[in-house]
């Protein structure tokens, strides 16, 4: 029983990886917008940019890398999870063999093995193309980072992905997904915003993941309270999201 229900987990992250390479906004969102932006940005500036005393190149990269992966996590991954339970796939799991767990296990599996394969993009990207050289402890800790921290967009992801409209998901998560990507300094830097728009950002979970990779590559080391942020939201993401669900199963 154990390795048929192991058997059928796999089964389902594969299921899930072929679905999401052939979602084509995902392919726009994660991988073509990033990539073009980080060209496009980087190029504009000139290779003479800092900010923060980090070179514009090497600090734009890990923007754009956790704008690749927070756009995996909201314009795809939500999208999936709500239609599923909109066709009742959910319930229809319920009278078969495979244990819940499964199914919550394969999603979250193949959604953190595209968010690392996107990361290893980006960083492949940015090494060979504008030459970006980095030590290798700083590529592994801000590759870690940024993947670790890129759970807490999966939990929302899960809560927007409640709602049983699928084509209002879409049109909710391009919104969350735009807002927070520039109001936490992913398309440009906060220093450029006004002072209460700099100190509202100080709140994002964007700027927040954004941050522990810019001071990495910056030579410095992650800022406790930005952690603290980001597992505060994962808490209230996830507390709302079983909430809804469970509320949702009892009628």
């Amino acid at each position: 029983m154990k390795n048929t229900s192991m058997r059928a987990t796999w089964a389902q992250c594969k299921a899930e990886l072929i679905r999401t390479a052939r979602n084509k906004r995902f392919v726009f969102f994660s991988v073509i917008m990033p990539v073009a932006f980080f060209f496009i940005f980087t190029s504009a500036m000139g290779s003479d940019t800092t900010v923060g005393g980090v070179d514009f190149s090497s600090y734009y990269l890990m923007s754009m890398t956790v704008y690749g992966v927070i756009g995996a996590s909201l314009m795809s991954f939500s999208q999936r999870i709500s239609k599923e339970r909109s066709q009742g796939w959910i319930r229809l799991l319920h009278i078969t063999p495979l244990p819940s767990w499964s199914y919550i296990f394969s999603k979250v599996a193949a959604q953190a093995f595209i968010n690392l394969i996107i990361i290893a993009m980006m960083f492949i990207i940015g090494g060979i193309a504008k030459g970006i050289d980095l030590s290798p402890a700083v590529w592994i800790e801000s590759g870690l980072w940024i993947w670790i921290g890129g759970f807490s967009f999966m939990a929302l992801g899960t809560l927007l992905g409640t709602i049983k409209n699928a084509d209002v998901v879409q049109v909710i998560s391009m919104i969350v997904y735009m807002g927070l990507s520039v109001l936490g300094g992913l398309w440009m830097p906060t220093s450029t915003m006004s002072a209460e728009l700099q100190n509202l950002a100080q709140f994002t979970p964007t700027f927040r993941l954004g941050q522990g990779a810019w001071n990495l590559v910056a030579g410095g080391s992650l800022d406790w309270r930005g952690v603290l942020i980001l597992a505060a939201y994962v808490l209230v993401f996830m507390v709302l999201s079983s909430y809804i669900i469970k509320k949702r199963e009892a009628v």
